[in-house]
């Protein structure tokens, strides 16, 4: 053999372990998030479930259970995505020779981007639809009792939602694009099908994220005032402490001398707000043994840092909107190869960057905070040990939906200079420029009045309780909680 034929064969190998490495290295970190979802999911879930006298209920559960697993890593997945790749640039930018991390390129961050959309697609289209239906189905009529029926009918119903799922999207295209060459392009299934289904299903999860985040943000104060301790001057825990010994101590002595009511009692339901006033007592009596640092620093502190990282963002929305006025590269757009560790994608080096991660994931919390908090959504969230599976499903899905829109709203906000590799990058709305604007400005926008109109309600009610004015017994529209109170009194 000649020396090309040799150096032909040494290239390939190496190409060979390289691959074999990524694939070791992807697969690692998929069995890690794999792992925390399912320690996540077996707390939340229903254990009657999954104890059932009926086995076959008990298996499809699991079945149902495990499938609903693999949609959460997949969720975790993809909001580790962007600031995994930014990282990982910063990293090669910092040390491009060190030997330690030459498993750190390109290949890997590109072949991880193309799977979490793989993944993505597989779960919302298949997984998730045959876990709802495999769990609802009870098998055809006349047919053998089993598993196995249920999973005959859960195939049929599947290729009929694929069927109907088809058309509804062919039809779209024909009605938006009245091309011929667009409608065709729809017959190839993997190539423009499912980038074309999943460019809808992330439109809808942007404009989803369009509304939660703003609500987010403005509820991320109120649900970090509840988990920290108060200044005694924003809260009297010695009284809440009163109040609740003394509903509590009501409640007991109802529970245990039920003839002196004369009205028939529901002794469940006051067992159960016994116990929820327990702990709430043992809550507000962990709260008031808080030491002075963390009751007069953790808590101004806690609300500084959210002030700034919203109010941050907010600016460098802003800052965005000015530059799609007048550079056209500020535009989202794709990136077929990932060139990394050759510039850095913020303006102030690895300090810009860890920033840019720090309000992606700030931003991903505020948005299930939203999600949770907006009343559409309020009745899906999960309940410790006490989540329905089609409730687990739903979650699921709804989860994967704003997880995998994740990487095209911070681009589209200008919140990173990364640009979206793999398929992410292909979606049609991405280029146009109204959209994009007028995304930007809707954001900040309603980020602004939510905070405006959160935040002086907060201390504006604040300032009342820490003074005692709620308890006054004034006019009705000065403070109509109050006199609500001193009108039953």
């Amino acid at each position: 053999m000649e020396a090309a034929d040799y150096e032909v064969l040494s290239v390939r190998e190496q190409l060979f372990h390289e691959r074999v490495r990524e694939c070791i290295i992807s697969t690692l970190l998929f069995a890690t998030l794999y792992i925390l979802c399912h320690i996540t999911l077996t707390h939340f879930k229903k254990p009657a479930e999954f104890t059932t006298v009926d086995d076959e209920d008990a298996t499809v559960n699991k079945i149902a259970l495990e499938l609903c697993t693999f949609t959460l890593a997949v969720s975790l997945g993809a909001v580790l995505l962007l600031p995994f790749s930014i990282i990982s640039n910063e990293v090669l930018l910092s040390l491009p020779r060190n030997y330690y991390i030459q498993w750190l390129n390109g290949s890997l961050i590109h072949g991880l981007w193309n799977l979490v959309f793989l993944f993505s697609n597989l779960s919302l289209i298949f997984l998730m639809p045959f876990a709802y239906f495999f769990t609802e189905s009870e098998g055809f009529a006349g047919s053998k009792k089993g598993v196995l029926g249920r999973v005959y009918e859960t195939v049929v119903m599947l290729m009929l939602l694929t069927l109907l799922v088809l058309g509804m999207v062919w039809v779209a295209s024909a009605i938006v694009d009245n091309n011929k060459t667009s409608r065709e392009s729809l017959y190839d299934f993997w190539e423009y099908y499912l980038p074309y289904l999943y460019s809808c299903i992330s439109f809808l999860g942007v404009l989803l994220l369009l509304v939660c985040t703003p609500l987010g943000l403005a509820r991320m104060f109120s649900v970090t005032g509840k988990l920290l301790v108060k200044p005694r001057v924003l809260e009297d825990l010695e009284e809440q402490l009163y109040c609740s010994a003394f509903e509590e101590a009501a409640l007991t002595r109802r529970i245990c001398n039920p003839t002196s009511c004369w009205l028939p009692l529901d002794m469940e339901l006051l067992h159960r707000q016994v116990l929820a006033l327990q702990t709430q007592r043992v809550l507000l009596e962990k709260r008031w043994k808080a030491s002075a640092w963390q009751r007069n620093l953790g808590y101004p502190l806690a609300m500084l840092c959210l002030l700034l990282l919203t109010g941050l963002s907010v600016l460098i929305v802003a800052i965005h909107i000015l530059e799609l006025l007048i550079d056209e590269a500020a535009m989202p757009r794709g990136m077929q190869g990932a060139s990394l560790g050759q510039v850095s994608f913020s303006k102030l080096g690895s300090f810009g960057a860890v920033i840019q991660v720090v309000l992606i994931f700030y931003l991903m919390v505020s948005s299930i905070v939203g999600f949770y908090s907006s009343p559409l959504f309020r009745g899906l969230r999960p309940r410790w040990q006490d989540t329905a599976m089609t409730q687990i499903i739903g979650n699921c899905v709804c989860l994967l939906v704003l997880s995998s829109a994740l990487p095209v709203f911070s681009r589209t906000l200008g919140l990173t200079r990364f640009d979206l590799l793999g398929d992410f990058g292909r979606f049609n709305w991405l280029g146009n420029f109204y959209i994009v604007f007028l995304y930007n400005a809707t954001f900040a926008g309603l980020t602004t009045l939510c905070l405006v109109k959160t935040f002086t309600a907060a201390v504006r009610a604040e300032l009342i309780r820490a003074f005692g004015l709620d308890r006054l017994p004034l006019p009705v529209s000065a403070f109509p909680r109050a006199s609500r109170k001193t009108q039953h009194q």
